[in-house]
């Protein structure tokens, strides 16, 4: 039970990753609320498994690209819990393509999701983690953000955007006893890697020191380290989870 009694805030927390790490939480002995903003099924998946393991999880619908939505939701879960002591930013999107061929939006799309929603969820949690003088910050990014990856100029910019900033905010929030951390995953079986072509999973899997992709589990198994007292001493780092990619 290493977040026996925390309450944890997950956005992005009905999928993939997201959803690995608002389970192991709560399995943890949290008080999980996941976020999402649009996939309702995949929110009522979440929930009734979460009701057959007999465990403390709740949903808050709420696009995280939006100040306002965000600002609700941090409001309502602080004044349902009374503290709020971790916070995961998993939000991400992905639209790949070469630069010369990459529209506006393609670009605009990922710098409003993957930093924009960062930005303002640690600016409305920080509010509460600071008085406390106590929380844990993780951020999901990836290894694109630390190798780069062609067709992936706009992922790779923001998720090492999102390692500058959460070095950035780990010196900020130091004195405040308030840990900001970052795991960037390598290849984690989703939706998104069963839509790329096989061939090019193939050579990343063979690039990789274990030879396999990973598991969103064992990515969640990271968070759960970062976010438990185990890591009380580390802040502004980056864990890398990638079978050995980098």
């Amino acid at each position: 039970m290493l977040l026996k009694d925390k309450v944890a805030i997950v956005t992005g927390g009905t999928k993939g990753i997201g959803k690995a790490i608002s389970l192991l939480f709560a399995e943890e002995g949290a008080r999980v609320v996941a976020n999402f903003s649009k996939d309702v099924e995949a929110a009522e998946v979440l929930i009734n498994e979460a009701k057959c393991k007999r465990l403390n999880l709740g949903l808050f619908k709420a696009d995280v690209t939006q100040f306002d939505q965000v600002k609700e939701m941090v409001e309502d879960v602080f004044a349902e819990y009374g503290r709020i002591d971790v916070l995961v930013n998993n939000v991400g999107l992905i639209r790949d393509n070469f630069l010369m061929l990459m529209s506006d939006d393609d670009w605009d799309s990922l710098l409003k999701n993957n930093l924009t929603s960062l930005f303002y969820c640690c600016k409305a949690v920080i509010r509460k983690m600071i008085p406390q003088r106590n929380g844990k910050i993780v951020n999901i990014s990836s290894i694109s953000g630390i190798l780069g990856t062609a067709g992936q100029t706009n992922y790779a910019a923001t998720k090492g955007g999102m390692i500058s900033f959460t070095k950035s905010l780990a010196r900020e929030l130091g004195s405040f006893n308030i840990h900001v951390n970052a795991v960037a995953p390598g290849l984690i079986e989703s939706e998104v890697i069963s839509k790329m072509p096989k061939e090019k999973v193939e050579a990343i899997i063979k690039s990789s020191s274990l030879g396999r992709m990973g598991k969103p589990e064992e990515v969640a198994q990271a968070v759960l380290f970062l976010a438990s007292e185990h890591s009380n001493y580390i802040t502004g780092q980056t864990l890398i989870v990638d079978g050995g990619i980098v």
